[in-house]
């Protein structure tokens, strides 16, 4: 009897082992301002508390800028990571594009040329990727702006910016850009969020003047029509939402650059939205890219890179 006590004891601790060790962490790709240096991580056990990872992990070399903003990245069905980002302030026709299997060796650097068909596009900025599991493809959308091509308000023609897209099932070939999302005023850093089967939500900012805030709207589609749009949700001089499901909650990270720090809400439903600033630990220096699940073995494999570089 003692024996089968001890085995089913040895059994269960062995279960409990082996779901410690499957249970996955959080990455949060990052960058410190000027931009000119390249991509940093952060990583957390538990989605609050954070801590950096050291050392550049890829160095921008795209266009005349030569600097990486905005860093989001994705994991496809065969492993494969995909990164794009912000390769200038103006002037750039398009969003840099990099591959890596393990975080640490990037490949195929190259600019995705989303706006070369407008001549006259000012920018191309905060690209995010959203895998669309219905469709079995990758959406990439960015904010632009075409002078004197929507109305606006107080912001300037140059600042005047819309939402567009692409998709792609291989990151090589991409469907023609199209418009995807005017809600009537300069929309900036939006996120796409699949909350349940046709129920998506678009974390954005109202860039106008003077609102400068984040928002939330609703669609059945992750291509929208985005509809519904939100009462702000975050006070005036906020940017950069990056949305992680941690339990039954999603929680978003954005960069108060009004108050010089980052700052984070809780929601269920995002309807209702809870500051949670005294829960979360972010690094200082850390400037906003995207939260990805990743396994304990690859964070351990990212330290083990990172005491190697010191």
């Amino acid at each position: 009897m003692m024996r089968k006590i001890n085995l089913w004891g040895i059994l269960l601790m062995t279960v409990m082992w082996l779901s410690s060790c499957q249970k996955d962490s959080y990455l949060f790709t990052s960058f410190h301002e000027p931009a000119n240096e390249g991509l940093r991580y952060l990583y957390s056990e538990d989605g609050y508390h954070w801590q950096s990872i050291s050392g550049i992990y890829l160095k921008p070399e795209l266009g005349a800028q030569k600097i990486m903003r905005d860093p989001s990245i994705i994991r496809d069905k065969q492993g494969m990571y995909h990164l794009v980002w912000t390769i200038g302030w103006k002037g750039n026709e398009g969003i840099g594009y990099a591959h890596s299997k393990d975080l640490i060796h990037w490949e195929d650097q190259k600019i995705i040329p989303v706006m070369q068909h407008e001549s006259s596009t000012v920018n191309v900025w905060a690209p995010e990727l959203f895998y669309d599991d219905v469709e079995n493809r990758f959406i990439i959308i960015w904010a632009s702006t075409i002078p004197y091509r929507f109305a606006k308000g107080k912001e300037a023609e140059d600042n005047n910016h819309r939402m567009y897209y692409t998709t792609t099932k291989d990151f090589n070939t991409f469907t023609e850009t199209k418009l995807f999302s005017d809600p009537g005023f300069s929309i900036i850093d939006a996120v796409i969020v699949k909350k349940a089967e046709q129920d998506y939500v678009l974390v954005l900012k109202d860039n106008t003047r003077p609102n400068r805030d984040l928002r939330v709207a609703f669609a059945s589609n992750p291509l929208g029509p985005f509809e519904q749009i939100s009462a702000p949700f975050s006070a005036y001089l906020t940017e950069g939402p990056s949305v992680v499901k941690v339990k039954d909650q999603w929680l978003i990270y954005f960069d108060s650059y009004g108050s010089k720090r980052y700052e984070a809400v809780a929601t269920k439903d995002f309807k209702t939205f809870t500051t949670i600033n005294d829960q979360i630990d972010v690094p200082v220096g850390h400037k906003h890219g995207t939260i990805v699940k990743a396994s304990k073995k690859v964070i351990k494999n990212l330290r083990r890179h990172e005491s190697k570089k010191k």
